[in-house]
């Protein structure tokens, strides 16, 4: 697949502007780590809810980041430690990187999230993919988190209610939609809510149907059968991301239109999807890091909104369900898959 990269008209003149302006001032003042008086040898540790190929190119941009800011592979190191979807395993994964003493934990996901956070009190945690850092009890203030963690949201719960409305907008003649929700995710009722607030308008009706294992996954279409929905949403979830493959491969079996999260949806064949760019954040993060590194505290950087949203759309798969793409929507896309 070719996917072609374009420029949002979703996101603000304002917004771009700031983000080149921090890349442009950040890497003016980049510099090794030994300049400022830090160890030569800078050990960072990265836990992540989900499969490396989850986060393989968000973390390589994490990496390209930091070395933008000085910290080459000859004065940093990366301990890497991934659950692969088994939650339970998080705790002793964080409990691992913790005894290696690493200068600052990155972390990927609401999960990893709050097992590094009940791992340490003392190491710096900066997170990115975590939806409400607020509601789940990461931070207690997102302008000044206290403790010893920070980082980048996601805004999912807020972009719930335009990913129903793009998926309006990219199949015109729906009026009934699946909403395939992990409900032991701790944001995923605050989502379907705001999905809930714009349906009516939309004269959208939604279905929620509940999966928290790959069995349940299974019975959810086997009722799209039944349902017949005229187009899907799979709500945010770090798990849910990692059965994608399976999930794709369902909705496009059942010719089910799907409105995703993540352009990592769109590898693996689905059809569109809304959201932060999770490359964008892993920079955002490695940012975080490197003013931590340089003596700042985690409990005195505010958590901040993602720099960029994506709009992705792969018309390989609205061929195959025999959708023309409205063209003002491939207009605003960032990234059209051919």
């Amino acid at each position: 697949m070719k996917a072609v990269r374009r420029n949002s008209a979703l996101g603000s003149w304002a917004t771009r502007t700031r983000r080149r302006f921090i890349l442009a001032t950040g890497a003016a003042l980049a510099a090794p780590a030994t300049v400022f008086g830090q160890p030569k040898k800078i050990r960072l540790g990265y836990l992540s809810s989900n499969p490396p190929s989850d986060t393989e190119q968000a973390f390589h941009a994490f990496r390209s980041r930091m070395r933008e800011l000085g910290y080459s592979d000859g004065n940093m190191t990366i301990e890497s430690r991934h659950a692969d979807g088994r939650f339970a395993d998080l705790p002793a994964l964080a409990d691992e990187l913790v005894a290696l003493k690493p200068d600052v934990l990155f972390v990927y996901g609401t999960p990893a999230s709050l097992a590094a956070k009940d791992a340490t009190r003392v190491i710096p945690i900066v997170f990115a993919g975590v939806n409400d850092p607020l509601a789940v009890g990461l931070v207690r203030d997102l302008r000044r988190p206290e403790g010893n963690v920070t980082g980048v949201t996601t805004n999912n719960t807020e972009l719930s209610a335009k990913r129903l409305s793009l998926l309006k907008e990219a199949v015109p003649h729906a009026t009934r939609v699946a909403v395939l929700a992990n409900p032991d995710f701790k944001p995923t009722a605050a989502m379907v809510a705001q999905m809930r607030s714009v349906s009516q308008p939309l004269a959208v009706q939604l279905t929620v149907m509940e999966a928290r294992n790959v069995g349940e996954i299974a019975t959810v279409f086997k009722r799209l059968l039944s349902l017949k929905p005229d187009a899907l949403v799979v709500m945010p979830d770090p798990w849910l991301l990692s059965q994608r493959a399976s999930i794709v491969e369902q909705a496009m079996s059942q010719r089910v239109p799907t409105m995703f999260h993540l352009r990592q949806y769109l590898d693996v064949g689905g059809f569109i999807a809304y959201g932060a760019s999770y490359a964008e954040s892993f920079r955002q993060g490695a940012v975080l890091v490197d003013k931590i590194l340089r003596g700042a505290s985690p409990g005195s950087l505010p958590v901040e909104q993602p720099w960029s949203y994506e709009v992705s759309v792969n018309l390989k798969a609205a061929k195959l369900l025999g959708l023309a793409v409205p063209q003002s929507l491939l207009l605003r896309a960032d990234v059209v898959i051919q």
